[in-house]
């Protein structure tokens, strides 16, 4: 008769696979912890915007084709937050002008920035071709449609 606790066993043998799973479970922590901070490492261009005074009724719809120009205070000129000079601004604008002849140039000044640039950048989207102009601007806290400071 043969009995199981009789025999001599045959040992431990090593492991030939890899356990994935610890890994997955990692990377997709890390996958979502990418995509929260993503948005938040965006490199944003800092400028302070001019304000007025604007209701909700002022403010018109997002147009369908447009293009973001953007000065800052030391007057260098950005192209969709990405740095242009004024030979390479005009040529964009040109072809923007050629795929789209409606499309709006929204324009971000700083409020330092003199007055003669924001000009200047305006003459260029006319010469290529955009008359539709926009200026972007900031809301005056405590106007209307603004959220009043919270009194102390």
């Amino acid at each position: 008769m043969s009995f199981g606790g009789l025999e001599k066993p045959a040992g431990y043998r090593p492991m030939s696979e890899i356990n994935v799973t610890p890994l997955v479970d990692v990377m997709l922590v890390l996958l979502v912890i990418f995509i929260i901070a993503a948005p938040f490492m965006a490199s944003r261009l800092a400028l302070d915007l001019p304000q007025t005074e604007q209701s909700d009724a002022q403010v018109t719809q997002e147009p369908d084709a447009f293009v973001s120009i953007a000065i800052d205070p030391q007057g260098q000129t950005f192209w969709d937050e990405e740095p242009i000079s004024v030979e390479a601004l005009k040529q964009r604008l040109q072809d923007t002008a050629r795929a789209n002849p409606d499309s709006e140039v929204q324009l971000r000044a700083d409020a330092t920035v003199p007055y003669g640039r924001v000009v200047e950048l305006i003459g260029l989207s006319q010469a290529a071709g955009l008359s539709r102009i926009g200026f972007v601007t900031d809301e005056l806290p405590g106007a209307l449609g603004a959220p009043a400071a919270p009194a102390r």
